[in-house]
């Protein structure tokens, strides 16, 4: 999905290069994200400086753009619903951050992993659009930042980097080494990718917050990803799942006649559908149910 080109990037929107940059790497591999990437610097750029002429002209590039792609999406559900663009940028970047995280956990450090940190970072920024941030994704988005950060830093110094979750530095310094690890990273978008993961790796604290394994994972998908990786039984043992007990009174469910829902109840359903649908793709089942039993709840009885 080819987009017409933009003016030079106003000093005043510098903190933007790099989800503009991500938007136009996903532009053909993942057109909704793109946009979404450039609705947030639309967005945030408004707010930064929408008075000077070049950031004026600046803005009005993007915002022709938006109107293109919008057209070029059309009845895309990711667009016209915010709930549903919103689980399909959140998933995205929890893809991009399980890649990297797997990499990271299993000691292997290279360029791809670092940008997949880094991109997920920005991604999580990119969830501004439909509203505030969950404390979770405010903290995911400060580990993957400071992880790319920390292994960039590390490679270029010829160091060997501790993987997983470790003590982190003193964030003084954040933007400096935020800039330092965006300058050096592979110009594409890394493709996420099924790698080793360790559901036992011990955990540390990092400014204060604990993050055990898969801790990084956002509350409506699963915190341990399988994945098949081909490794042999005797190496990695598929871990049974605690299915949550169905609520009897849902088995014979019917809509009584006096329910009324309101347009926030169809859109609270939908949200756990979509959360439920998001864990399968994880094998998550228990997740999966929950949110299932919640949806089939409020519709039937109007409440949660």
């Amino acid at each position: 999905m080819a987009a017409a080109a933009l003016p030079a990037l106003p000093e005043q929107f510098k903190s933007l290069q790099h989800h503009l940059r991500t938007g136009q790497e996903l532009d053909k591999r993942e057109p909704v994200v793109a946009y979404y990437c450039r609705l947030y610097a639309m967005q945030t750029g408004m707010k930064l400086d929408s008075k000077t002429p070049e950031c004026r002209k600046f803005l009005s590039k993007l915002m022709d753009q938006l109107e293109t792609m919008k057209k070029q999406l059309g009845d895309n559900e990711a667009i016209t619903q915010e709930i549903v663009g919103c689980a399909h940028v959140e998933n995205y970047a929890l893809k991009m951050f399980l890649y990297a995280d797997n990499e990271d956990r299993a000691g292997r450090f290279h360029k791809n992993m670092i940008k997949s940190f880094y991109t997920a970072s920005l991604l999580l920024d990119v969830l501004s659009v439909f509203g505030e941030l969950t404390e979770e994704n405010v903290q995911h988005r400060k580990y993957a930042r400071w992880k790319a950060a920390y292994i960039h830093n590390c490679l270029k110094n010829g160091e060997t980097p501790q993987p997983g979750p470790i003590g982190m530095e003193d964030e003084d310094d954040d933007a400096e080494n935020e800039e330092a690890s965006s300058s050096a990273l592979p110009t594409q978008v890394a493709q996420p990718s099924s790698s080793t993961y360790d559901p036992n790796m011990p955990t540390s604290n990092y400014t204060g917050i604990h993050i055990p394994p898969g801790a990084h994972a956002p509350a409506n998908t699963p915190a341990e990803v399988p994945h098949s990786t081909g490794v042999t039984s005797n190496t990695i043992q598929p871990t049974p799942q605690n299915i949550p007990a169905v609520d009897p009174s849902l088995y014979n469910a019917q809509s009584a006649g006096e329910v009324r829902l309101t347009p926030e109840d169809f859109a609270r359903a939908q949200k756990y559908c979509k959360y439920a649908g998001s864990a399968l793709q994880y094998e998550d089942v228990s997740t999966a149910v929950q949110n299932l039993q919640k949806a089939l709840k409020l519709l039937t009885t109007g409440r949660e």
